[in-house]
């Protein structure tokens, strides 16, 4: 009789085993899915931080490249005397997007270099003549490029 005793009280602690792992089981679950689910979470959050960041340095850049570069070659239009601190600026900027910047960026913002060192070495223009070129839409625009390959890879690096 006592085996007979022992088979049916083995039975219920087994089903009382299996209800406790199981239970066990699905609280691991649901914990390991949380972590999980907010660690990705956090890193995401923390990848479009230092994406924004970039986004951030990189627009200055260009935003003061812009400046500096339309300064030195309305400047280069009308006179003969380079002015060196500002050629230096610029080719600094330049060897900033040699690290940040895409190939078409960093090849327009060379051009431009190049067109405001020229641009010293030819004929000094009068406003009449810059004004003619406006008109006859031969423009003074050596940064249309520059600009439109900016555009370009920030909207590539834009998170939305």
């Amino acid at each position: 009789m006592d085996a007979e005793n022992l088979l049916p009280h083995t039975c219920c602690m087994d089903v009382a085993y299996i209800s406790v792992l199981s239970a066990l089981a699905g609280s691991l679950v649901g914990g390991l899915t949380s972590g999980v689910t907010t660690w990705l979470s956090q890193r995401a959050q923390v990848k479009a931080g230092h994406l924004e960041q970039e986004l951030s340095r990189r627009e200055q850049l260009y935003k003061d490249f812009i400046i500096a570069a339309s300064k030195a070659y309305g400047d280069a239009l009308v006179s003969n005397d380079p002015q060196i601190p500002e050629l230096v600026d610029l080719y600094a900027m330049i060897s900033i997007m040699r690290v940040v910047s895409l190939p078409r960026t960093l090849a327009s913002a060379e051009k431009i270099m190049h067109e405001t060192a020229a641009a010293y070495f030819g004929p000094n223009q009068t406003v009449r003549e810059l004004h003619q070129r406006v008109m006859d839409g031969n423009g003074i625009d050596p940064l249309r490029e520059f600009s439109e390959a900016v555009r370009a890879e920030l909207r590539g690096l834009t998170p939305y």
